[in-house]
């Protein structure tokens, strides 16, 4: 799908066919399934289009050397524009949010907060909203989605993880969801510092028998940090944050995580290592992984019998991702010498868990992200990310459309509309006809032909040849 020549920038040309019989070569050929498309947004399209790329010859245009017969109004890069609509969209915050985020939200809609919300009330208070706000206590599951009927266009995730959105359902009904993944990344780092601190330590053991009354100096003793092995499980933003940090402590710090580049981890001084490796050699095992199919429970009873006797493990990332019983198993049997927690499986876990109450756990109640700075910036970083995706604004920060790294989002930026308009002069130009059977999109630019991922370029195009012109009120 992509062709190399010496140019001096990436310029997508397209080619189509109006006819009605498709060719052999366009039938076997491979197609690209554009489910995130929205039938309700774009009125006729259903949700599954399939485009071909195909190179069909019959009524080929070349559109470069035409550019300047297309739409030349108002028109902006807009991929669902709101202020298209006299009326204001509807934002939905389900879940406390910072002021100044409000703020920001309130410069463009109408915003409701409505918090604590029951899976109905959330259903039915959906279906008049354009986008929604959520933190990790609210469920969006297909349901919501379904109950949106197409009105809701973003699901906004005040943090990091989007485990509580079902993405797939998001996708299906032509919903974006973005999250704030940078501003709460030093708060959980720290975080996860100030847990590792605190266990090694006893602090929290020693701190709560001073208050009772008693002097149990020789209980609590803890264990040094500089020169042990922390291994880092999960190499991402908190992750190598964390790195830093325990470096500072004299910590030997390993680390595994299948998608780390290797560059990125030896510039800080990290080794990236296999899971066993990793879980095998370390003192203490840091946890920073989202949660996933894959992830889920991924230490058990297995996993923790691989361990060092005596190793010490926190968790800052999602509860899910340990298997809670298990890991009482190896409290109680000295394999896990302790460990810290600030995220469980059930948030709030039931007061009587046995995991919570353990004389060798520290918990607490998923305060990773919660320091003031961090959630003003969540705030701040959500409410730019759901107001710009509802004017139709690229997001470096959206989960469920083609991921495009930042330094390579710059370098497209300046043709998305190009090929948007591409895409929307290609339907003028066959209109009246049969219209558009397949598509074949062209890149020509210095660079080789797999070197720049093009697939938001192709998906503004797709945009442009099946989205009709709205009908100004």
């Amino acid at each position: 799908m992509s062709s190399s020549s010496c140019t001096k920038s990436i310029l997508p040309s397209l080619i189509f066919s109006s006819s009605s019989s498709t060719s052999s070569e366009t039938k076997s050929s491979k197609s690209s399934n554009l489910s995130f498309l929205n039938s309700n947004t774009f009125g006729i399209i259903p949700n599954n289009i399939k485009l071909s790329h195909a190179n069909s010859q019959q009524r080929c245009f070349m559109v470069n050397s035409v550019l300047k017969t297309v739409d030349q109004t108002k028109q902006t890069n807009n991929v669902v524009s709101v202020n298209d609509e006299n009326e204001k969209p509807t934002i939905l915050v389900s879940e406390k949010l910072g002021e100044a985020g409000l703020q920001v939200l309130r410069q463009l809609g109408n915003v409701e907060c409505a918090y604590d919300l029951s899976p109905e009330d959330l259903c039915k208070k959906i279906s008049s909203c354009d986008a929604l706000i959520v933190r990790s206590g609210t469920k969006v599951t297909r349901k919501v989605f379904e109950a949106g009927k197409g009105k809701l266009k973003v699901v906004g995730r005040a943090g990091v993880g989007i485990d509580n959105v079902d993405l797939q359902a998001a996708t299906e009904f032509g919903c974006l969801v973005v999250n704030a993944p940078t501003a709460n990344t030093i708060a959980a780092a720290e975080h996860g510092i100030a847990l590792l601190a605190a266990m090694a330590r006893n602090v929290s053991q020693a701190d709560a028998s001073l208050k009772a009354g008693k002097w149990l100096r020789s209980k609590y003793v803890g264990v040094s940090m500089v020169g042990k092995t922390l291994a880092i499980m999960g190499f991402g933003k908190v992750g190598s944050e964390v790195a830093r940090r325990a470096k500072g402590l004299g910590m030997n710090v390993i680390a595994h995580d299948p998608y780390a580049p290797a560059d990125r981890a030896r510039a800080v001084g990290v080794e990236l290592v296999s899971f066993d490796q990793a879980i095998t050699t370390a003192d203490f095992i840091s946890l920073h992984m989202p949660l996933t199919p894959t992830t889920n429970k991924v230490f058990n009873d297995n996993t923790f019998a691989k361990m060092k006797n005596g190793v010490r493990i926190i968790n800052v990332a999602r509860g899910g991702v340990i298997d809670e019983d298990a890991l009482v198993k190896a409290l109680d049997s000295g394999i896990v010498a302790q460990a810290a927690l600030d995220v469980f499986t059930e948030e709030p876990p039931a007061k009587d868990s046995k995991l919570v109450q353990h004389e060798n756990v520290i918990a607490t109640p998923h305060l990773g992200a919660s320091t003031k700075e961090a959630q003003e910036g969540v705030a701040i970083e959500i409410a730019e990310a759901v107001v710009g995706a509802l004017n139709g604004e690229l997001s470096a920060t959206a989960v469920n459309a083609p991921m495009v790294a930042p330094e390579v989002l710059s370098e497209l930026a300046p043709y998305v509309v190009l090929a948007e308009k591409l895409g929307r002069l290609a339907v003028q130009l066959v209109s009246g006809g049969s219209g558009i059977q397949s598509v074949k999109v062209v890149y020509r630019s210095a660079r080789g032909p797999d070197d720049l991922d093009t697939r938001l370029l192709r998906a503004m195009i797709t945009k442009g040849i099946i989205e009709p012109k709205k009908k100004k009120k």
